[in-house]
């Protein structure tokens, strides 16, 4: 099957890298369609591809699908032997709600610390419901691995959609919160957030955002 995927900024564009990521990790080619964001032009651009007017945006050769998740979804369907989800089904139902309570939540980290790929801005205080999500953020990742992840260095052991969900809130926590441990960590999250940066994928995303806006160290 033939894809091209609609992506903003890599620098910037937490929700086209959810997409970009899986299907870099899955082996899936496709074709890249990079529109700048926050430019007169780029809602005219966007809605060129996207219905919704936003980025990312996967075309087929038969449809368009415009939300991350639902991205993620169809790749999985799609192509069930790359293992987008876990296997079992206790493990993918799981996967399949943590991945949704990022899709739909988590709203106060989102606004006060915005994906920044290739900034350090840290932060010693947070505001209460952004110290909420972290808090929440760090419990999710400490459960699936203790339940789920024995495997393999992910939250499901292998590299998941789920995992996919999060590496822009790995890269949150990298950019405002190097030390994950004010905030409940016990090793765990700063290890997965290490597990995530250290994917080959994840070093090309960041070198093309260092192409995209010219910084080079």
């Amino acid at each position: 099957m033939s894809y091209r995927l609609v992506i903003g900024d890599k620098n910037i564009s937490s929700w086209s890298l959810r997409p970009w990521l899986a299907m870099r990790q899955a082996g899936l080619p496709f074709q890249e369609i990079n529109i700048k964001l926050r430019q007169p032009e780029s809602p005219a651009d966007i809605l060129r591809y996207s219905p919704s007017g936003k980025v990312p945006t996967l075309l087929t050769q038969k449809q368009v699908i415009w939300d991350s998740l639902a991205i993620l979804e169809f790749l999985a369907e799609a192509h069930r032997s790359v293992g987008l989800w876990p296997t079992a089904a206790e493990a993918r139902a799981h996967a399949r709600s943590v991945a949704a309570e990022m899709h739909s939540g988590f709203a106060p980290l989102r606004d006060h610390c915005p994906m920044e790929l290739l900034v350090r801005l840290p932060m010693a205080t947070l505001p209460d419901p952004v110290v909420a999500n972290v808090r929440r953020i760090v419990a999710i990742w400490r459960e699936c691995r203790r339940t789920y992840g024995a495997a393999g260095p992910f939250l499901f052991g292998a590299f998941t959609a789920a995992d996919a969900m999060y590496a822009p809130v790995a890269s949150r926590f990298r950019t405002y919160l190097p030390d994950l441990a004010p905030w409940g960590d016990d090793g765990t999250a700063q290890a997965y957030v290490d597990a995530i940066f250290a994917l080959p994928a994840m070093a090309e995303w960041e070198a093309g955002a260092r192409q995209e806006t010219g910084v080079t160290s």
